[in-house]
């Protein structure tokens, strides 16, 4: 693992960015084509805006999956993955192909279909963040560090409940589903490389346990580390706990 710090959000949102696209175009070089994973939440937005404006990627060449998705959340609420996603990656950019996450009608067999997708090949590049409570996707503490299964369905802690109402996704904590589908941590790491964006203060204790502390499924974004192409690119502030 790999970290930078950076003056504040938008800074790392550029660093984060011209980073990625440059691995990106990169793949697309070597081999024709790219395979990206894309992350969500309020702790993604200057990275993502500035993924869309980088020069010269070939986005036709791209194809794109998601991390996660609540279970039974329509794509018009507010809060819903896929609507954020299109709306500011896959309507911004000519992708070629976006694999979204459809957690409505049939999880289980959602479960499948994603899986295949997925396996078929290797992600070139993964845009990860880290929640309040160090959680890796939806992979909230204790996280599963040993299924093999690339997407699952998990049950998501009060913790994860409020960091949704506290970005202003939710009313409420009991508006919050309580089941997401989710990248599992093993897939996360199957990727060749992985850029992890953590801006802002909410998130500084869970950047110290997880990039200070021990791996542990207790801090499941800690697992990182244990990635030789992982790059982890804070602010001043959320890296203010950090010895």
């Amino acid at each position: 693992m790999k970290l930078e710090i950076c003056q504040d959000k938008k800074d790392l949102g550029i660093k984060a960015a011209s980073r990625g696209a440059g691995l990106i175009k990169r793949a697309i070089s070597e081999t024709g084509s790219a395979r990206i994973i894309l992350a969500t939440g309020a702790s993604q937005f200057e990275t993502l805006s500035r993924l869309v404006s980088e020069p010269d990627v070939d986005w036709k060449k791209v194809i794109a999956f998601h991390l996660d998705e609540y279970v039974g959340l329509p794509f018009s609420h507010p809060a819903s993955f896929r609507k954020y996603l299109k709306e500011r990656f896959a309507d911004k950019v000519p992708i070629g192909s976006f694999v979204y996450i459809d957690g409505e009608n049939n999880p289980e067999k959602e479960l499948k279909r994603l899986g295949r997708l997925i396996e078929s090949a290797p992600v070139d590049v993964a845009f990860v963040g880290v929640g309040e409570n160090g959680h890796l996707a939806f992979n909230d503490p204790p996280a599963d560090f040993n299924t093999d299964e690339p997407y699952i369905i998990v049950r998501l802690n009060r913790e994860c409940k409020r960091q949704q109402v506290g970005e202003g996704w939710f009313g409420s904590v009991a508006e919050v589903p309580d089941k997401a589908i989710s990248m599992s941590i093993r897939q996360i790491m199957r990727s060749q490389k992985i850029i992890c964006a953590v801006p802002d203060l909410r998130k500084a204790r869970a950047v110290k346990n997880c990039f200070q502390g021990d791996v542990t499924p207790n801090a499941p974004a800690s697992i990182l580390r244990e990635h030789d192409m992982s790059f982890v690119f804070l602010d001043r502030e959320s890296s203010s706990m950090l010895d």
